[in-house]
């Protein structure tokens, strides 16, 4: 996807990971719809009696949702004189702060740029599937003990401290939250069964049977790790507990990545997510772990750092049990999309393919819960959690991390929950910072079309 200039899916929907990914590049997209069909044979794909074949020149409006045939003339998208002054005037009405969701250094100065104030959410599964280290991820899942993972992990170390070290110098002084590895480790072994067909073409040589005891190897250890139901399995904090050293060597990797910016006379401000904690012994147990791996490199390095362990509320008991997780956590960040999902117990990947638009045409449901906010489900669990965390610790730092923090209506609610935050993706940000500003007039009681006509 970060190779292409536009996204055309055939399913799907406007909140599946493809939508969220494009969004995150910046790329339009158009997906899940029903009339493409696509042949991967033919190369080509038809629509309306219209077929393009590959090579073909094609326009991709995002925004109205078509593919029109043909290259439309473009018109380039800048920030004029008037646009920058209307959002520093919703700059000194907004109360909300607008960070960004950014996974690499470029994406976190794309976003200062945009005005935002920090970084929340910085995902690092991302990182591994990059070219080259793809190779290590999976031999460090292959890996059959704690010592040989940890021989890979040394090797990925260096890798993650250079991705921290420039996601930290593009935003100094400015809070930068990362979320520590979070989804499934089969997902780095997609592919690994197509490996089977490879076996039929090797021949005697020591190089042949040496590189199918490797494909052996893998698909055997894929299909230990493969899951019934993998996003409720093996993964988040799960997996900080099962296999400590992943999340060690990448706690490791940010506080010398901090470290080696002071350095340089640059502060910078990491916040530590731990991701899916459903209970307190999770957090009590990986936290400690950690915050032990963190001062072990302050104390050898001899310079601390101002850092921050938090959790991702992105299960409905960790919201009900608040108060106890934030006897731990510094730092909230709501996780929406997930939370959205485990608490309608709805795919948000299946959902909108199979059956949650005859849900909008039938009036079942009025909006589509990935895109606008539940307030009276998911909002009371968010409400259940400010109000049981704030009353552990007052001045609990509390944000939201999610895909509706991009859009306008969930950013009201977020303002009426006296958040301190909302984190969008990166082209997003000047959306949720005038929606931000509307929340505040709004509370005011002033007309929000008077900020327009300024």
């Amino acid at each position: 996807m970060a190779r292409s200039q536009a996204i055309v899916t055939s399913g799907r929907g406007a909140t599946s990971h493809a939508a969220i990914v494009a969004r995150q590049l910046g790329l339009p997209a158009v997906v899940g719809s029903d009339e493409i069909k696509i042949d991967l044979d033919a190369k080509c794909f038809r629509s309306r009696g219209t077929t393009v074949t590959d090579g073909d020149i094609i326009t991709v409006d995002g925004t109205a949702g078509t593919v029109m045939s043909g290259e439309a003339r473009l018109v380039r998208g800048a920030f004029t004189e008037d646009l920058a002054h209307l959002l520093e005037i919703a700059d000194d009405v907004r109360r909300l702060q607008v960070w960004a969701n950014a996974d690499t250094p470029e994406e976190a100065a794309t976003a200062r740029e945009l005005g935002a104030e920090g970084i929340g959410l910085c995902r690092t599964e991302h990182m591994f599937r990059e070219a080259g280290r793809l190779p290590l991820m999976q031999e460090m899942i292959l890996a059959h003990s704690e010592e040989e993972r940890r021989a890979v992990l040394d090797k990925l170390l260096p890798i993650q401290r250079g991705d921290f070290h420039g996601i930290l110098k593009a935003m100094p002084d400015l809070p930068v939250i990362v979320r520590l590895l979070d989804p499934p480790l089969h997902e780095f072994l997609q592919g690994v069964e197509d490996l089977q067909e490879d076996l039929a073409y090797l021949g005697p040589s020591e190089a042949d049977v040496a590189r199918g005891v490797a494909i052996r190897r893998m698909i055997v250890r894929s299909r230990e790790l493969a899951e019934v139901n993998p996003m409720l399995g093996l993964r988040g904090c799960r997996l900080g507990i099962v296999f400590p050293e992943i999340y060690e060597m990448q706690v490791q990797a940010i506080i010398e990545a901090a470290v080696e910016l002071k350095r340089e006379g640059i502060e910078t401000k990491p916040e530590i997510m731990i991701p899916l904690i459903s209970h307190i012994s999770e957090l009590k147990v990986v936290e400690a772990d950690l915050r032990q791996t963190a001062e072990g490199v302050q104390r050898e390095t001899g310079i601390e750092i101002d850092y921050k362990f938090g959790t991702m509320m992105e299960v409905p008991r960790a919201c009900i049990t608040a108060d106890e997780i934030a006897e731990v956590a510094e730092f909230f960040s709501f996780g929406t999309n997930d939370l959205t999902q485990t608490a309608f117990g709805i795919s948000r990947d299946d959902a909108e393919v199979k059956f949650l638009l005859k849900y909008f045409e039938d009036g079942i449901l009025p909006e589509n819960p990935f895109q606008v906010l539940d307030v009276t489900g998911v909002g009371d669990l968010m409400r259940t959690a400010i109000a049981k965390g704030r009353a552990v610790k007052p001045d609990l730092e509390i944000g939201i991390c999610g895909e509706h923090g991009g859009d306008p209506d969930s950013i009201k609610f977020c303002h009426s929950l006296g958040l301190k935050y909302v984190s969008s993706s990166i082209y997003r940000v000047p959306v949720a910072r005038l929606a931000a500003a509307h929340a505040a007039l709004a509370e005011a009681g002033t007309e929000t079309r008077n900020l327009s006509a300024v």
